[in-house]
């Protein structure tokens, strides 16, 4: 059989995987402070074991994340967080720590300053408040608190925030930002932050739908060519049969 044939079958199951990829973007237009997964592919020489090297499969690597902003929403609670700019916030994962946008911030029975079910990180580990009437969580991402009784506002804790390159992370099957060496990422001072804000998803529905017709369109081409290459081999055989 011509390595033609696998050359197709592998762009055609790229364009399907990264189908699935766009789809997955759009359902999570509304989720906020999703980041947008995007596919990359590379070209994989096949082995004939003779003649020019002219034919390569198409290989889906490890997908990046889109690191563009998403719009702000004014909620006006106190711990509700946006990022300003490029930046995460740190949560408890494991043994380890995983990173996210999203800023819905609730405290627990215990006190614990929680996202989603996993405990955020401050400079110490997983921040901890004492009993509080008023919560305040600065630019910096320091959070100070206001003690029942008390008018002044007291510090208790910061807010991890890591600013790492978009080359240096990915997502999880959790769905959250982490290391693809496995490292947790330094604390950067110069990420801040926007109390009162949520952000959404930086998904451009736009954009999602228009790969997703140029994938499609593909597909269709990589089934022709396919179908066009089977002929030709079939031809091929009676040729050497006659």
């Amino acid at each position: 059989m011509d390595a033609l044939i696998f050359t197709l079958m592998s762009g055609a199951e790229r364009s399907m995987r990264a189908q699935q990829i766009h789809a997955n973007n759009l359902a999570n237009l509304e989720t906020g402070g999703f980041r947008a997964d995007l596919e990359l592919a590379t070209s994989k020489a096949v082995n004939t074991g003779y003649g020019y090297d002219a034919r390569h499969m198409s290989q889906l690597q490890a997908n990046s994340v889109a690191s563009r902003e998403g719009v702000l929403r004014q909620t006006g609670q106190d711990l509700d967080v946006a990022v300003s700019g490029q930046g995460y916030f740190a949560v408890q994962f494991g043994e380890g720590e995983a990173y996210t946008r999203a800023g819905h911030f609730v405290v627990d029975q215990d006190g614990q300053l929680m996202l989603d079910g996993r405990a955020v990180l401050g400079d110490g580990g997983p921040i901890v408040l004492p009993q509080f009437s008023r919560v305040q969580i600065a630019s910096d991402g320091v959070i100070s608190i206001e003690a029942p009784g008390s008018t002044e506002m007291q510090e208790v804790d910061r807010l991890r925030l890591v600013k790492p390159d978009a080359a240096e992370v990915t997502k999880n099957p959790a769905g959250l930002i982490v290391a693809r060496n496995g490292e947790p990422f330094a604390v950067d001072e110069t990420v801040t932050v926007r109390s009162g804000h949520l952000e959404g998803s930086n998904v451009s529905a736009i954009e999602e739908m228009v790969a997703v017709m140029n994938l499609t369109r593909e597909f269709e081409i990589q089934m022709k060519l396919y179908r066009a290459a089977d002929g030709m081999a079939e031809s091929g055989n009676r040729l050497v049969g006659a």
